[in-house]
């Protein structure tokens, strides 16, 4: 398909054009996540562009867009989330020629909201990370599966994904303290992840009642297919 030349590219995008850029971005991410998170932050700015007067899609626009998330209350990573989308998004509206070159140069020029350097979102207090710990009672093997479960998430900072995917093997020490290695995350990247020692005494209770071996923790052995710790989140 041929790109339209610079002079017969819009300023003003309609429904339909945004609509094509958008489908643009999320076929360019792989990550399921990804695409939730920016179709849904790309849908509130077109709702909000199509809302207002027809302005050109620039700068000004976007920096208007940015005030009107702010005056939303939202937190900052939020605006910063959303703004990273409606760049993503001018830049395939350009890069398929129905925006000028020069608009989306501006606006990915427009600033973020200021990170303060405080913690974002909903944090658990110490107090209600216990309420929720000592909420999973009974001594069955369910129970002890949701306790290890919920002290994985708690303690290490997993995501239910990361969970999920968990295997035994992957729990060793290192320097004498016990470690989740080689443990792939989000968009691939590949890290190690200290495991306190309260989380270690929650996953082995799971782990004697479940008849599961504890020699596989150090890396040592191997365990049968389905032993893996990844079991916790798919049974």
């Amino acid at each position: 398909m041929r790109r339209k030349s610079s002079k017969h590219r819009r300023t003003v995008l309609r429904l339909g054009d945004l609509d094509h850029s958008k489908a643009a971005v999320l076929n360019s991410l792989g990550s399921p996540a990804s695409r939730r998170a920016y179709e849904f932050a790309m849908d509130d700015f077109i709702a909000w562009y199509c809302s207002e007067p027809r302005l050109a899609f620039g700068h000004v626009v976007v920096t208007r867009f940015r005030i009107s998330l702010e005056a939303r209350g939202l937190s900052s990573s939020s605006i910063n989330q959303r703004l990273a989308a409606v760049r993503r998004l001018a830049y395939e509206a350009a890069d398929c020629g129905l925006l000028s070159p020069e608009l989306a140069a501006g606006i990915r020029r427009v600033k973020g909201a200021k990170q303060l350097g405080h913690r974002s979102g909903n944090w658990l207090t110490l107090e209600q990370c216990s309420a929720v710990l000592n909420g999973v009672g009974g001594d069955d093997l369910r129970a002890k599966r949701d306790r290890a479960m919920i002290a994985i998430l708690i303690g290490c900072g997993l995501r239910r994904a990361e969970l999920a995917a968990l295997e035994i093997e992957h729990i060793q020490t290192r320097q004498e303290h016990w470690a989740i290695v080689d443990l792939v995350g989000k968009g691939g990247h590949i890290r190690t992840v200290p495991m306190p020692h309260w989380v270690k005494e929650a996953l082995d209770t799971w782990a004697s009642a479940a008849g599961v071996t504890t020699g596989a923790y150090s890396g040592r052995s191997a365990e049968p297919e389905g032993c893996g710790v990844g079991a916790l989140a798919r049974t």
